[in-house]
């Protein structure tokens, strides 16, 4: 293990010490907010201290264990011990590397997705939808909840423009995350190489749609937003739904006036749930806005984890004649296209999750030096 970072870990024993004695005074209880900011604090700090001390235990056992590898009575059973030493230590590294990772306090949120036709017209339209099936596959998969919150339909079958909610949490090799940690780094630029369904010669044809995916903020953050800064517009949905949803004015548009942001929403079955949901949308945008303002001023300072994404970034090319995925932020190349546009995403994910991970550690070792 590197020598930064056993001094990390050392930090965080000596932490847990200080922890547990300021826990431990009689007049802590008078102040309770303070109570329970050093109770989660030292929630925090004990799960790491306690991981290093069982590596630092294994260290101790490995080191037993080649000792006795000189006495040939001992050899085979030392010879065993190396390799459960080993790998342990490999996989408390590990754990350890991610622990001291700096945490997004949004991964644990749902997350929105918005999927917007760009260059390609109908085609581009259709990939749209083919998108939105392969997220809505993915996480039906990983056990996450899938809703649709405002589609545009094209009149083909694909969709000028849909967001869709995704909520719940699931095991990845970074660790539990909710759906916005899983999803994050889809935001920007998909590229598609195909040949489309209209086309008559068997031409390949190059189209795109952009992505972004928000973190849904919960209800204390929308109520900062002044009411007196929304303009709320209602009008008549349209689209697929029955008489009912062409009948009442329930579809709800939401504009920021500050920002000029909007939010819409007209597949609820009443006016009150579009607006909370179209409240939801326009928080989480403006949320982003805000974040994406503050990444831009510490792009001076560091460099943008996994690209920055923003939507004009063409961060994947999906080409169907040769079956491929390229990711152009992490140089991934996978030849299983199919399988992912059938849902099966967990090498792409993993992959920017990983990477996103080494680079935290290189910044994180940087810092120390």
């Amino acid at each position: 293990m590197k020598h930064f970072l056993r001094q990390q870990l050392a930090r965080y024993a000596d932490r847990q010490g200080e922890l547990e004695f300021l826990l431990s005074r009689e007049d802590i209880m008078k102040d309770m907010e303070q109570f329970l900011k050093l109770s989660r604090e030292h929630t925090d700090v004990a799960a790491v201290a306690g991981r290093w001390s069982r590596y630092q235990q294994r260290e101790s056992d490995l080191a037993g264990a080649q000792e006795m590898m000189t006495d040939p009575d001992m050899a085979e059973m030392a010879e065993e011990e190396i390799a459960s030493a080993t790998a342990e230590l490999a996989q408390l590294e590990t754990e350890l590397q991610r622990m001291l990772l700096p945490k997004d306090p949004d991964d644990a949120r749902p997350a929105f997705v918005e999927i917007r036709a760009g260059t390609g017209g109908d085609e581009s339209a259709l990939f749209a939808a083919d998108l939105a099936r392969m997220y809505t596959r993915y996480c039906d998969a990983k056990g996450l909840r899938t809703e649709i919150m405002s589609a545009s339909e094209s009149e083909l079958g694909g969709y000028k423009e849909v967001v869709l909610r995704m909520e719940g949490s699931t095991s990845t090799s970074a660790g539990t995350c909710g759906a916005y940690g899983m999803l994050k780094f889809e935001s920007g630029g998909h590229r598609v190489q195909r040949v489309p369904a209209t086309e008559t010669q068997g031409r390949i044809h190059t189209s795109a749609c952009t992505i972004a995916v928000l973190a849904e903020q919960d209800e204390v953050e929308a109520a900062k937003i002044n009411p007196s800064d929304l303009r709320i517009d209602t009008y008549r949905a349209s689209g697929a739904g029955g008489q009912h949803i062409n009948k009442t004015d329930s579809a709800v548009r939401i504009t920021h006036i500050p920002t000029g942001i909007v939010a819409e929403c007209q597949d609820g079955r009443s006016q009150h749930s579009n607006k909370a949901q179209a409240l939801k949308v326009l928080t989480a945008r403006i949320h982003e806005k805000d974040r994406s303002e503050r990444a831009a001023k510490d792009a001076a300072e560091r460099k943008s984890l996994v690209g920055s994404g923003d939507r004009s970034d063409r961060i994947r090319t999906y080409n169907f004649p040769q079956g491929r995925l390229t990711d152009h932020r992490i140089n991934l190349t996978l030849y299983k296209l199919l399988n992912i546009m059938e849902g099966d995403m967990d090498d792409v994910v993993e992959a920017l999750q990983a990477y996103e991970a080494a680079q935290q550690l290189a910044a994180l070792e940087n810092n120390l030096n």
